[in-house]
């Protein structure tokens, strides 16, 4: 058939422009002189500060993986255990920062924990967390500790509670009951979500940047430094080649644990929480609970109310003067654009990139999950390689391949979108992926039967039902390409300037006010998708 030749045809092609054929560029500059050497990459392995960054990349993600299950696995147990007043406002909560842009989860920590930030002012003295491995690890948290909570709970509300009860009877109590079977039941769940983690955590850009600064850059920073500041092709290169090869590794590690966790959440048993009663909420049970649900309203919500204060003060007088900044059509020396045009280009990118990236993971999910062809795990693979590769990796692969005639495009709109679309996609891909496995074929079969062909009969019955995961996968390709910086600020010209790359300009001249303003709205734009994703009601964490 024309149209499954078609289907197959334009993903691939999609991906070998504008992910192969930049990362071939990016393997040439690192790996080709005359021949293939290694001898770039040794020198940069030899130098001793190029080392210590690779060494603190791993640490800090280790160290932020581990405050975030130390942080979301007593939610975990919360939310897979008991319901109680507030419940529903909590969970919605937690999918805030996953959608809240990590550029303004920057800002907020500079203006809780700066000098001059609301710590400071309340202690009397410098916290000294900012400019720091502290404020990376912490942000971090702020990230991913939602991903535990959400994953761990599914899983462990759906225990068999007859395994529990056996050893219940055999003398099993407390923490040896939870240490000996319900522990390694909850593995396949604390693995993934760990590892997850530690992938965004190893791949972050904006965080390290801006609150850890040179001192405490990791490699993403590092390549940022090499190309953007000192022009150094050839160390970044090699820097991402080393990023890509960890980075691979750790995303197989990561999709191999989600095929455990998706297995042990395809158990049947599903055990709803026990309401607490007025004497549990009174107890130290309850006192515990009040306690962990007021440390997440206060480490989720602070950064955010922090911005927005900020926003509408100056010398602790109530001012507009920020936002009227923002809305000034004049032009902006600090981006070489105005605020109006930043927040425009955003939002063309964002619906311009849910397009793209649902039209692509759409038909990656229909030929995964619904043809069988020769070569399907090859297909599976080179389709999800883009996850493991990075903003600024991808930024680099850009510069190299689009920088000079035929493939002149470096500066354009449409390779932003591109770039927007290749780190989008594959979470897109996830959201669709989620709900077509869980369409039973013999649906299709029965549409076939009834004189239908098979692509009168997806369109008919089975993308109806898929609509769910399709909008929670375009909420959160707007979502990230709103939030986007790194490939972004690579490739861009001053026309195309985005409300990410506005911020990271005012933070940068230490313009805190408007940077504030610029990140409410961000902000605002980022609520109304969380709200959509939460109304949708398709889970697909």
């Amino acid at each position: 058939m024309k149209w499954r030749n078609f289907i197959v045809f334009l993903p691939l092609v999609f991906l070998f422009m504008f992910f192969y054929f930049p990362l071939m560029s990016i393997l040439k500059e690192g790996l080709w002189d005359n021949g293939i050497t290694l001898k770039y990459i040794l020198q940069v392995i030899s130098n001793s500060y190029h080392r210590r960054v690779v060494f603190f990349t791993f640490w800090q993600a280790l160290a932020s993986t581990l405050l975030t299950l130390l942080l979301g696995l007593p939610g975990a147990y919360i939310f897979a255990k008991y319901d109680f007043p507030g419940k529903g406002i909590l969970k919605a909560l937690l999918t805030v920062p996953f959608v809240m842009p990590s550029i303004m989860v920057a800002l907020g920590f500079i203006l809780l924990f700066g000098r001059s930030g609301v710590i400071a002012q309340l202690i009397g003295r410098d916290p000294g967390i900012l400019y720091s491995w502290k404020a990376i690890i912490l942000a971090h948290a702020f990230y991913n500790f939602p991903v535990v909570v959400r994953m761990v709970s599914s899983l462990w509300q759906r225990i068999n509670p007859h395994y529990e009860e056996a050893a219940l009877s055999l003398g099993a109590r407390g923490f040896t009951l939870f240490r000996k079977v319900t522990l390694p039941m909850l593995m396949p769940a604390i693995f993934a979500s760990s590892m997850l983690t530690f992938v965004f955590c190893f791949l972050s850009f904006s965080i390290p940047l801006i609150l850890g600064g040179y001192q405490y850059a990791t490699i993403e920073v590092d390549i940022f430094t090499a190309i953007m500041t000192l022009l150094d092709f050839k160390t970044g290169a090699v820097l991402a080649i080393i990023q890509i090869s960890l980075s691979f590794v750790f995303m197989y590690l990561y999709l191999k644990s989600l095929d455990l966790y998706a297995k042990a959440e395809e158990q049947r048993v599903f055990r709803k929480p026990v309401s607490l009663t007025l004497r549990e909420l009174l107890s130290i049970k309850g006192a515990l609970i009040a306690v962990y649900s007021s440390v997440v309203f206060l480490f989720i919500l602070s950064p955010l109310i922090a911005v927005v204060y900020h926003s509408f003060t100056y010398g602790g007088r109530f001012t507009l003067e920020w936002y009227r900044r923002v809305f000034s059509p004049e032009y902006n020396p600090i981006f070489g654009a105005n605020s109006i045009t930043a927040i425009r280009n955003s939002l063309f990118f964002g619906f311009s990139t849910v397009i793209f990236s649902v039209l692509l993971a759409l038909s990656i999910a229909y030929i995964m999950y619904r043809w069988e062809f020769g070569g399907k795990n090859i297909f599976d693979a080179l389709v999800m390689l883009p996850l493991a590769s990075s903003a600024i990796t991808l930024g680099l692969g850009y510069i190299r391949a689009f920088h000079k005639p035929p493939l002149n495009l470096l500066g354009t709109w449409y390779l932003i979108v591109f770039a927007h679309t290749i780190i989008a996609y594959p979470f897109v891909l996830r959201a669709i992926s989620t709900v077509l496995k869980k369409i039973k074929p013999s649906l299709k079969e029965a549409a076939m039967s009834l004189g239908a062909n098979e692509l009168k009969a997806f369109l008919k019955v089975e993308l109806p039902l898929a609509f769910g995961g399709i909008v929670v996968g375009a909420i959160f390709a707007f979502a990230m390409s709103i939030a986007e910086l790194g490939a972004t600020y690579m490739i861009y010209k001053p026309e195309y300037t985005t409300i990410t790359i506005a911020i990271y300009r005012f933070l940068g001249s230490r313009q805190f006010g408007p940077a504030s303003a610029m990140s409410v709205i961000l902000m605002l734009v980022s609520t109304i998708t969380f709200i959509l994703i939460e109304r949708t009601g398709e889970e697909v964490w």
